[in-house]
């Protein structure tokens, strides 16, 4: 049995958790996301857990088991947390601004990059730090991501676009020898 997929999921209160043939529609205080069901596993609602056990043991259902579980998870904590990203900006003459859902990065090109928000994701901007949050984990990794690529840190000043928390392998530049 799969380590994660025999967990039972906590429903929090205010938390509503529909189970449907297709998907399973999860509504809560910051909103409402869906995810998809797998036909080789079962999904049932049991006195405030969700719980999801396999119709079959063949190989998609045992691959499927901790995957879908952890969609349903990551719905659920969504909803009522939400999830968010920090980026920060490093380099001389590096800037971020946010104006309404678009962002505007001026990262060394000689025009403004600018980038919109889908709905449902929230940017904003303190000093050179960008937040990016939202309720879909899949949805706020990705557009943290495509601005990461805008400009991605380099190795030998450190300047560029990069997660908070990430270190930058930084190399020495010429030796300058004869």
């Amino acid at each position: 049995m799969s380590r994660i997929g025999k967990l039972p999921i906590a429903i929090p209160s205010g938390v509503e958790v529909k189970v449907g043939t297709e998907a399973v529609e999860v509504k809560g205080p910051k909103g409402v996301l869906v995810t998809p069901t797998h036909t080789e596993l079962n999904y049932a609602v049991e006195d405030g857990h969700v719980v999801i056990t396999r119709a079959t043991e063949t190989r998609t259902a045992r691959a499927q088991h901790g995957l879908r579980r952890t969609l349903l998870a990551n719905c659920i904590l969504g909803v009522t947390k939400g999830f968010s990203k920090t980026l920060e900006v490093i380099g001389v003459g590096y800037k971020v601004a946010v104006k309404g859902n678009l962002v505007e990065l001026a990262v060394g090109f000689s025009h403004p990059v600018i980038m919109e928000m889908p709905e449902g994701v929230e940017a904003k901007v303190e000093g050179q730090k960008l937040t990016i949050s939202g309720t879909s984990k899949e949805v706020v990794g990705e557009i943290a991501a495509r601005i990461r690529r805008v400009r991605k840190p380099e190795p030998y000043k450190g300047k560029g676009i990069k997660y908070d928390n990430e270190q930058i392998r930084r190399k020495a530049g010429k030796s300058g020898g004869k």
